[in-house]
């Protein structure tokens, strides 16, 4: 036990001595999270929290750390089912916008350059040529109107022989064929009206007398057999018009 204090003494004091204070330094910014590294600490706005990668803010949530990318929630399916509703109609209006210019270049084609009609050759080099190879007498139809237009000429010498062909467009627009050739008929006949071809009778046409014969699909054909040449008229033309260009060949 500690002996008893005068009653006079004042007790001494228990307080620690207070330590200069250290002088006044620069202050140290608070350092930065590096990049990439989530900031740690409390959310400093409105009592906004960050927990397991949603922000709760004034209520609502944002899953999977969209605040932090600046990414905007995905569309709603009325939305979608909006966009689907426009998509054939909008389809519809490109194609239209496609459709029209073909159209009209189209019918520019053919009104004013003449698109459907077939090119007119002139039959005089073919001509020439025959007639100065001498592998068979030829003959040019003579006396056609205007409306039979020559859009084929040629001459070749071919295995066996040679072949003249003349390709008519008639009146009507359909097709017919002179061929006049030197190669032998069991050759030429099977080769021009295919294997299916078969005589159908005899008749008379300025002063000649030709064999009909069945030929390709709807195709019919007359048929000259002379010495030195065969003449084949062939062609989808009407019967008329074939007759017609048989009959002016002489």
């Amino acid at each position: 036990m500690e002996p008893a204090q005068p009653a006079d003494r004042v007790p001494a004091d228990q307080t620690a001595p207070e330590l200069p204070s250290a002088p006044p330094g620069p202050t140290q910014p608070p350092e930065e999270p590096a990049w990439g590294e989530p900031a740690t600490g409390p959310a400093e706005a409105g009592g906004a929290a960050v927990a397991d990668g949603a922000v709760v803010a004034g209520g609502a949530a944002v899953a999977g750390g969209a605040a932090e990318t600046g990414e905007s929630p995905a569309p709603s399916a009325a939305a979608d089912a909006n966009r689907s509703e426009r998509s054939p109609k909008d389809m519809a209006v490109s194609l239209l916008v496609l459709l029209v210019p073909i159209a009209l270049l189209l019918a520019f084609y053919r009104g004013f350059l003449g698109g459907d009609q077939a090119a007119v050759v002139d039959p005089a080099p073919a001509l020439d040529s025959a007639q100065a190879a001498a592998a068979f007498p030829v003959s040019q139809p003579q006396g056609l109107d205007e409306g039979w237009r020559t859009v084929r000429a040629d001459f070749r010498t071919v295995e066996g022989g040679s072949t003249l062909r003349l390709g008519y467009l008639t009146p009507e627009g359909r097709g017919a064929q002179v061929v006049q050739s030197s190669v032998p008929p069991e050759r030429l006949l099977p080769a021009e009206l295919t294997d299916q071809g078969q005589p159908q009778g005899r008749t008379d046409l300025a002063g000649r007398t030709w064999q009909r014969y069945t030929a390709r699909s709807n195709e019919q054909a007359f048929v000259l057999l002379e010495p030195d040449r065969t003449v084949i008229v062939v062609g989808d033309a009407r019967d008329s018009e074939l007759r017609e260009l048989a009959g002016a060949l002489g």
